[in-house]
């Protein structure tokens, strides 16, 4: 028998968001925000030549600029000053959950709650300056030795670079944590969906220009349409997958009174580590290739031979690509879920699984049944992310099946915290008619 939210879902129309004034006003400062964020992507750095720069990127495609420039909404295509975008803000945020599992004093202000959160958060920040300075740095002194990108290298460019990146960064930063509160759905992510579907009208006009010109076969671009289309509604169909636990809870009396006695569900995603295997491995195997691109003339024989054979698209880019996405879903998963906290907060409760002991037994087995669909869900992120690297190396244009993921993901999360807002406001709504109802009684 569906809840009553789900009820109130089923029954949701445009009416109920015409009359949620709060949430129309989120979901404009959100649309703002986001405006924003797209401007920066615009504004290029002091002291590049932009063309110069645009030419490089394209000389480069498929190596790991293009990774970033996907990520970034085109911002490293422009060397724009949000060309950084938000991944050192990622990248610290997942090594402070790395430390927490492995630093006590982090586990303890884990535990704090809120207050606890507030700090790691800050330290979060931190990190962010941090990790940005260097990587802007590093950048800056990449770009000088390109040769005709820098108009006048020097400490100087160095140092205006290192501001401009860093400020663009912790700008983005500032955007995402404020759309966060004061919008709809996650900001940080949000961000990055804007800027890969920013991409999508781009994507489909060089389609449409292949098939024009005869690059591309008009019935394979159709298939592809058709493909993009199913492989989203596979991404939907997996990402809703749950594997509920059964959890009881015993009852208990109090004075006169019984209490307890109900069963709930403990939801374990399929997918639990989301977009962050294929981010990292692809990232991780487009290194090499993209040292190499700086440096091609010093290198031997053998190594353009290997880093040919590893290039995107190739059989053992696709083997080692597959292996890695298997193992960072695995490795985030045990970074983002303890089983061992979960069966303890469950017997602190009152709460346990039928047939299983609470506490140490209890751990063993959502471990056991969190392994077996971490499993099904890494071999579910290989396919969806490999189809199209394969099909990438064969025809001139192809979506990347990360790209897609994240775009359906954060479309599901931002709609379903849409949805919570409705409910909230018609919930609001019952109870205020049923207080006047008493009131007339």
């Amino acid at each position: 028998m569906p809840s009553a939210a789900e009820q109130l879902a089923a029954n949701f129309n445009f009416k109920a968001l015409s009359k949620a004034t709060e949430l129309r006003q989120r979901l404009m400062f959100t649309m703002g925000a986001l405006i924003f964020a797209r401007l920066g992507t615009y504004i290029p750095m002091p002291g590049i030549d932009p063309g110069e720069m645009a030419r490089f990127i394209n000389t480069q495609g498929g190596g790991l600029l293009d990774v970033f420039n996907t990520l970034a909404g085109g911002a490293v295509g422009r060397m724009a000053v949000f060309a950084l975008g938000i991944m050192p803000y990622i990248t610290a945020s997942i090594i402070m959950q790395m430390m927490t599992s492995i630093v006590p004093e982090l586990d303890a202000l884990k535990k704090e709650g809120e207050a606890g959160r507030k700090t790691i958060n800050q330290y979060t920040r931190y990190a962010t300056v941090v990790l940005a300075a260097v990587q802007a740095f590093g950048i800056a002194v990449g770009l000088e030795h390109m040769g005709g990108i820098v108009l006048e290298p020097g400490p100087f460019f160095r140092i205006s670079s290192v501001v401009t990146l860093t400020g663009g960064t912790i700008l983005l930063m500032w955007i995402g944590e404020q759309i966060t509160s004061r919008g709809v759905g996650n900001g940080i992510s949000l961000i990055i969906f804007a800027g890969i579907v920013a991409r999508f009208p781009q994507l489909l006009g060089q389609g449409l220009e292949g098939v024009r010109t005869g690059a591309i076969n008009p019935l394979l671009f159709v298939l592809i349409l058709i493909g993009v289309v199913a492989m989203v509604c596979f991404i939907v169909y997996v990402e809703r997958a749950q594997r509920r636990l059964l959890v009881q809870y015993p009852k208990r009396q109090v004075g006169q009174k019984m209490f307890g006695g109900e069963s709930s569900h403990l939801p374990l995603k399929l997918n639990f580590s989301g977009v962050i295997p294929p981010i990292f491995a692809s990232s991780i195997l487009l290194v090499p290739s993209t040292i190499a691109s700086f440096n091609s003339q010093n290198m031997s024989e053998f190594m353009q031979n290997v880093l040919i054979y590893l290039g995107p698209g190739k059989p053992a880019y696709l083997a080692l690509y597959g292996l890695m996405i298997v193992f960072f879903a695995f490795f985030y998963t045990s970074l983002v879920f303890n089983p061992e906290e979960t069966a303890e907060n469950l017997k602190k409760y009152g709460g346990f699984i039928p047939g299983i002991r609470p506490g140490k037994k209890t751990g063993e087995y959502i471990d056991f049944v969190l392994t077996r669909i971490t499993v099904v869900g890494a071999m579910y992120l290989t396919i969806v992310c490999i189809i199209p690297e394969y099909l990438r190396s064969d025809i001139s244009f192809a979506l990347g099946g990360t790209s897609i993921l994240i775009v359906v993901s954060v479309t599901m999360d931002t709609v379903a915290q849409i949805q919570s807002h409705l409910i909230a406001q018609q919930y609001e709504g019952l109870i205020k008619k049923a207080k006047l109802r008493g009131v007339r009684r």
